[in-house]
């Protein structure tokens, strides 16, 4: 007569469902984790937009810091000048007429 152990099947069974376990939680992990690709992509796509959009902010300063220049004592600009004052001021020379 012979016995059997059902010991060691039970152990191997364990082993391949701790094993597997802890296989899909790092799978899972290194993809939606908090260093995991979908949260790279995520931090890839901010950077993008936040570098444009620095692009953007850094034109329009140096737009502002010409215009300024433009305006300053040392470098008076008349068109610039005559244009701000139509704009903002309103007005207009005696020989102009306005059309709406």
């Amino acid at each position: 007569m012979t016995t059997r152990n059902t010991k060691k099947p039970l152990g191997v069974l364990t082993f391949f469902v701790v094993a597997s376990g802890l296989a899909l939680y790092f799978t899972f992990a290194a993809v939606q984790g908090d260093y995991g690709l979908f949260r790279r992509a995520e931090i890839e796509q901010k950077t993008r937009k936040l570098t444009a959009e620095l692009t953007k902010t850094n034109a329009e300063i140096k737009q502002m810091e010409n215009l300024t220049r433009r305006l300053s004592d040392r470098y008076l600009d008349l068109d610039l000048l005559d244009e701000q004052a139509r704009r903002i001021l309103g007005v207009i020379r005696p020989d102009e007429i306005v059309i709406r």
